[in-house]
Parts: C-alpha cells; structure tokens; sequence
C-alpha cells in the first residue's frame, strides 16, 4: 500500500518559515543576553562550590515548571485548545483556558509550599548528597527564591500555549528575553551586596517580565477568564487525561536530570558546575534550532491532526525534521571543532586549564546530541498532536533504564580507574619523597595531576554523563519513528535520508576547512593569544565553517538551503499581531 506524502501549502510554509526565524531571532537576543551573564558568573564564581550551589537549588523549581507549569501542560492543552479554534467554539475555548489556568496555579502552588518545605531534605538526600553541609544550607536557601518563580511560570507558560494555539509568536518570543533580562540585572547590580543570592532574585524579576509581556496579547485576541476549577468540564478533563501520561515521561526526564546531579556531586568539587556549563554551550543551538522549530511547528500539527489532514500533518513534519538536520549536523561538528577556544574565553574569568577541562570533557559529548535532542522536539510533538501522550512515556522509561545502565557503568569505571591512577600516582610519588629525591617527587606529582585531570575529563568523567545525555535522546528518537512510521504508513524517510546523507558529507567538508584554518591561525601565533585573538579566533572560524557548508550543501544538491531564504523574505509579511477573530 503506497501513500502519498502532501506538501503543506505554500501559505502553511512561509507562516512557518517566518515564525521559525522569528523565534531563532528571538532565542538568540535571549542567548546572546545569556552569554553575557555567562561570562560575568564564570568571572565571579568559575567551578566551584556557590554555583555549584545554584544550579542544584534550580533543579527542582525548573523540574516544577516542566512538569505542570508550561512544559507537560502545553503539549496536552495545545491540540484540545487549537480543536476549539479550528470549530470556531471560542467560548468554548476559553472556558477551558480559564480552568487550565486555575488548576495549574493551584497544584503548582501545592508543590511549591512542599518544595519549600522539605528543601533541607531535598537537596540532602535527593538532589546533591555529596555535598557539604555548608553547602546544602546554601542551596536550601536559594531553592526557597527560586520557589517564587514557579508560581509566575504555572500562569506565563499557559499564556504562551494560548498565543501559540493563535500562532502568533511573537510576545511569547519575547518573553526569554525578558527573563534572561531579569537574570543579567540580578548578576550586574544583585551579586554586589547579595552574593549568589543576587542570581536568584534576578530570576524572581525574569519571571515577572515574562508574564507581563503577554498579558498585551492576550487583551488582543480577547481573552475571558472565570474564577473557576471546572473540575467537571469534560475538555478540562481531556487535557488532565493527556497530561497524566506526559507527567509522567517528565518524571522520567527528572529522575534523568537527578541521576546526573546526584552522580556528579559525588565526582567532587566543580563537577556539577562543568556539566552545567557543557549543557548551556549546547543548549544555544539547540533553543534556536529544535525549540522554534517544536514550537512552531506544534500548533500546525494539531490543527492538521483535529481536521483530519494527515497529509499536510505529515508534510509539515518532514519539512521540520529536514530543517533541523541540515542545521544541526554542521552546527554540532562545529561545537566540537571550535568548543575548546570557546571555553578558553572563560578561562580570561575564572576558568583554569583544568576546569575547561572538565568542562570540554562534557561538551564533546553534548555536542552531538544537539541533533537528536532537536529532531525529538518534532518527533514528539506529532504524538502529542495526534493526543497521544502514551507512545511518548514508555518510549521514555525504555531510555531512562538505558540512560541508568550507561551513566551507572560509566561512573563504575570513572570510580575504579581514577582511584586506581591515584593510587599509583600517590604511591609513587611518596616513595621518591620518601628516598630524597624531591625534584623527582614533584615531577611525579606534576605528570599524576595531568593524568588524574585525563580522567576526570573524559569518558568516565563529567564527558560520561554528557554521553548518557545524549544517548537518551537517540534512543527515545529512534523508537519514536520506528512507531510513526508503522502508525502513518510513511515518515518521508527517503527525503530524510537523503537530506541527512548530503547534511553530513557537507558538514565534513565544513569540517576539514575549519581544522585547515585553525591550523593556520595556530601557525601565525593565534592559539593561546589574548582574550580578543581568541574571540576573532572563535567568530572567524565559525563564520569559515558557515560559507563552507552553504556552498558545499549547494553543491551537493541540499535544495532547502537555496528555497528557505526565498520563502523567508518573500513579500506580504504577515502582521505582528494578526488580527483578533471575533466572538
């Protein structure tokens, strides 16, 4: 039986092609306003102790916010808010909002107090048991601020499913940077007279800005709201159905997240902080490529699946998946090839040799799951578009075990090898302490720093839980599409194939040229220069790779990248606010 794959049209194509680069522009203002804060916390806290205590205190308050406020919420809310609209039912469909709204802040509420609570225990006992009790008390307290931002998000992450479900997305674009915004002012004017402290009130600010910017929009499309649960509303009650199980894949995701804090926090001071700074390198291209694309592509997804349009459901699907490959593939040999510079310019803060070390050691393996973390941001989302939040879950408790097998085997050997080299290192300097010879004492302590350092940042290191990461998601993908294929009769996996084959030979390309052109530049005296050199150095080599794989992908027949300007810069812009249907 053969089935047909229909392009969406060409009006579905340009909206999406322009929300995406909306949404990429929009990610990226609000990374590069990260990146700023990046470089002013690596300058004042580096790897170590206070940031590892905030990034454990963020841990279950972000784990919040995925879970109910915005994360599991939007992927259940969007297809039965978007079938209201798609019938033209818009009391209906605020009614439903209205009880989405109510109930979130209510259970969000619930969990925070519970959070704020049994904070001590947390972090003891869950988060970070290697930690100090000077440590745990700090964390403690900076989990209880940031407690006050998951009540914000529960009601601003329900806002921007609304504003997608109108696929408008701009203010929602707008509200990352808000946030980040409130963040750099916590980490320029708070960290003075607060300390760490400062990051987490800049958080609280963030949160409130990103409310506040969609409140605007959501006046324009006239929204209504009623004090009310609604316990009873059979639509409130489909939307509970389909997010019990995406809670659950969530829990999945957290109990991931916490694997890879509690193994951490045992592998000694600076760990945590290294996979923290290798997850938000990778996390750039990731938010601009996979996330705009998800959530862009979402709310098409549902409105195709509630009419019953699998063709355009399916088409709109290839086209996001093929977009993201020949933006991901190039974008994660770059991070590899330019990663370690990179992490040179926060060694000019608080940074030193060993600490980007670890800190490349998790990047290298981060890097490649930028492809399979993006390509699960639309795989997913066409289950949850179908309302199928099941799939999703096992798929995800399947890689969770794998993720639990891998990390475990890895930190195993992480433990047995590094105590292993230190106990030789250690054996054999004391044993030249011992005879006299100091000069030769301190040369073996000198090599045996170097080669315990080798340990710590490669595969049994930090770079191992990157791996677990990262095969996560390609283990989730993998079943995924098996499972679409069979259920939709075809993903487009010749055009997939095919888009990957030619992606990847023009992203070796790419490849050769940038290591042709480091070469160079470390012949002219670039490698280990200034700050300055070595951010020319950094944007230079990226900019090389770029016009690389344009002209290579060109040339190798990728069609996308000649077509996606055309339809970005076609004429007849669509409105910043499109215009408010009416009731």
């Amino acid at each position: 039986m053969t089935h047909s794959l229909s392009a969406p049209s060409q009006a579905d194509t340009r909206r999406m092609a322009r929300n995406t680069l909306l949404l990429m522009v929009a990610f990226g203002t609000a990374k590069a306003i990260s990146l700023a804060q990046t470089f002013i916390i690596a300058s004042v806290f580096g790897v170590g102790d206070e940031w590892d205590a905030f990034v454990t205190a963020n841990r279950i308050p972000e784990q919040i916010v995925l879970l109910i406020g915005g994360g599991a919420l939007s992927y259940a809310f969007i297809p039965v808010f978007s079938g209201f609209l798609a019938h033209e039912d818009r009391s209906g469909a605020w009614r439903l909002a209205s009880a989405v709204i109510n109930t979130v802040f209510t259970v969000t509420l619930a969990l925070s107090a519970l959070g704020f609570l049994f904070a001590p225990w947390l972090v003891e006992h869950v988060v970070a048991p290697g930690f100090s009790a000077e440590k745990v008390a700090q964390t403690v307290t900076l989990m209880r601020i940031l407690l006050i931002s998951t009540l914000i998000f529960s009601v601003s992450g329900m806002f921007q499913g609304i504003l997608h479900s109108h696929n408008h997305f701009l203010l929602p674009a707008l509200a990352p940077i808000l946030f980040d915004i409130g963040i750099l002012f916590g980490v320029a004017f708070l960290i003075g007279p607060f300390g760490v402290y400062g990051i987490a009130w800049g958080a609280v600010l963030g949160a409130a800005l990103h409310f506040s910017v969609q409140v605007p929009g959501l006046l324009h499309y006239r929204m209504r709201w009623w004090p009310r649960l609604g316990w009873r509303d059979p639509a409130l009650r489909q939307v509970i159905a389909l997010m019990i199980p995406r809670v659950a894949g969530l829990g999945v995701v957290t109990f991931n997240t916490l694997v890879f804090n509690n193994v951490a926090s045992r592998m000694g001071s600076g760990a945590v902080s290294a996979f923290d700074w290798g997850y938000r390198l990778m996390n750039i291209p990731e938010t601009l490529i996979g996330s705009a694309m998800g959530f862009v592509v979402f709310p098409t997804l549902a409105t195709f699946s509630a009419l019953g349009d699998d063709d355009r459901k399916r088409g709109a699907m290839s086209g996001a998946l093929r977009f993201i490959l020949i933006a991901t593939i190039p974008a994660a040999v770059g991070l590899v090839l330019i990663g370690r510079p990179l992490i040179s310019l926060l060694e000019r803060g608080a940074f030193d040799a060993e600490d980007s070390a670890l800190v490349y050691g998790a990047l290298q393996f981060f890097a490649f799951g930028i492809i399979f973390q993006s390509l699960h941001e639309v795989v997913a989302r066409s289950f949850y578009a179908d309302r199928d939040t099941l799939t999703p879950l096992w798929t995800a408790i399947v890689a969770a075990v794998a993720n639990v097998l891998i990390v475990g085997g890895l930190y195993l050997g992480y433990v047995n090898e590094f105590d292993g080299t230190a106990r030789q290192v250690f054996g054999d300097w004391g044993a030249r302490y011992v005879s006299g010879d100091y000069g030769g004492a301190l040369a073996t302590l000198s090599d045996g720093a170097a080669r315990l350092n080798e340990q710590v940042a490669g595969l049994t290191g930090v770079g191992g839980l990157a791996l677990g990461y990262s095969a996560t998601f390609l283990i989730e993908l993998i079943l995924l599409l098996i499972i679409l294929r069979r259920r939709w009769g075809s993903v487009d996996e010749q055009r997939l194939l095919s888009t990957a084959g030619r992606t990847l030979a023009a992203a070796a390309v790419m490849g050769a040229a940038v290591l042709i052109s480091d070469a160079a530049l470390g012949a002219l005296g670039w490698h280990d220069a200034g700050a300055l050199i070595t951010a020319l150095r950094v944007l230079g080599l990226a900019g090389i790779g770029a016009v690389t794989f344009v002209i290579a992908g060109v040339l190798l027949g990728l069609s996308e990248i000649r077509t996606l300007p055309a339809m970005v810069l076609r004429r007849g812009r669509p409105a910043l606010l499109p215009e408010a249907p009416s009731d």
